[in-house]
């Protein structure tokens, strides 16, 4: 009798470890299906994170040119000589904000599949672009002349850069692309305030 109880007993004890055993190789199927739940909809957060419009696409399209105009007219400046050094700070400033900036949003094209500047007779549209004349007459400037010339100029550029800034905040979809359009506004109306303080002492 006792050996039959021990080995009902032991049976039992063998039952309640398989359906333990069976239980406990079902729970982590439950976390390993709550894991592959974000892994699931990731495609989906990756696609919203990625979804843009129209509005996102002028942004950077415009944008690209519209900084490397800046650059280039930091350039010209820091080309010359007897230049306030408050000026030449604030070129090198320009430069290395919107050097990497242009990099982002050329990233943001590619990955769209979309071309990387509009048709140049696009540039009129954008606000604060230099003109030729512009261009040409910072390059023959000189002196103090030069460096009241540029800020006047990319204090003209600026507003025209935080306008854009502005549409892409209203109408943009793409996060970055809204988040960078933020801190356009913010640093290049620094920038400006900075801008006009050089100008007033010069």
């Amino acid at each position: 009798m006792w050996k039959k109880t021990t080995l009902i007993g032991a049976g039992a004890v063998a039952a309640l470890a398989i359906l333990s055993g069976c239980s406990s190789s079902n729970e982590p199927e439950h976390p390993a299906s709550h894991s592959t739940s974000p892994s699931a909809t990731a495609p989906g957060m990756t696609a919203a994170a990625e979804a843009h419009n129209d509005a996102d696409v002028t942004f950077a399209q415009q944008m690209i040119p519209h900084h490397t105009q800046a650059i280039e007219m930091s350039d010209t400046l820091l080309a010359k000589q007897g230049i306030d050094p408050r000026v030449t700070e604030l070129a090198n400033q320009v430069k290395a904000a919107q050097g990497p900036e242009i990099q982002q949003m050329q990233g943001w094209l590619t990955q769209w599949g979309t071309a990387p500047t509009p048709p140049m007779s696009g540039h009129g549209d954008m606000s604060g672009m230099m003109s030729e004349q512009d261009m040409t007459a910072l390059k023959d400037a000189a002196g103090v002349d030069a460096a009241k010339l540029f800020l006047t100029q990319m204090i003209s550029h600026h507003e025209g850069a935080i306008t854009m800034a502005q549409t892409e905040i209203k109408d943009g979809q793409y996060p970055a692309a809204v988040e960078l359009a933020h801190a356009i506004v913010t640093a290049q109306q620094r920038e400006i305030d900075t801008m006009n303080g050089i100008l007033a002492s010069l």
